[in-house]
């Protein structure tokens, strides 16, 4: 930890661990809903619908790594268990149980509003306090406003089909 970036977020360090640490859950939950769902997804589509998830698990996996490193440099600890996870996610996870192609394009973009409801949260928090916690969330949340739109398109075009 630099003792001169911890200084420049001051007392606000502790709370910005605790909110990038739930944002770290949603990542790794949402990495696991990706990932398992392109494995078990069914139906028209499906191959697209694959290839999206896929890359959105990856896109996840390193939005989880740059969250470590920033909590890192604030001298904070990761969440360590995945039991935590579940504890302290702001989005849950939605088991893909029915894995027709519809439900889990439904399932994820929803997963991907309530992440852009907290990277949005978590940008007005660090606006004036912490710029290098407050570029990062903005690349993440790029991200999850780009997956919105994608998985949206997937939806859009399975209704065109019917």
């Amino acid at each position: 930890m630099g003792t001169k970036g911890r200084a420049l977020v001051g007392e606000h360090a502790d709370k910005i661990i605790e909110l990038l640490n739930k944002a770290l859950s949603d990542e790794w939950l949402a990495y696991y809903q990706y990932w398992i769902g392109s494995k078990v997804v069914k139906g028209p589509m499906k191959d697209a619908v694959i290839t999206e998830l896929t890359e959105h698990a990856t896109d996840e996996l390193r939005h989880a790594d740059m969250l470590v490193a920033r909590i890192l440099e604030l001298g904070g600890t990761p969440v360590l268990s995945p039991e935590e996870w579940l504890k302290i996610t702001n989005c849950g996870y939605d088991k893909p149980d029915d894995p027709v192609v519809k439900k889990v394009l439904e399932q994820n973009i929803k997963g991907e509003q309530c992440a852009i409801e907290v990277y949005n949260s978590l940008l007005k928090f660090t606006r004036d306090i912490d710029p290098v916690t407050y570029n990062i969330v903005l690349q993440i949340l790029t991200d999850e406003v780009e997956h919105e739109e994608d998985l949206q398109a997937l939806l859009e075009d399975l209704e065109v089909m019917k």
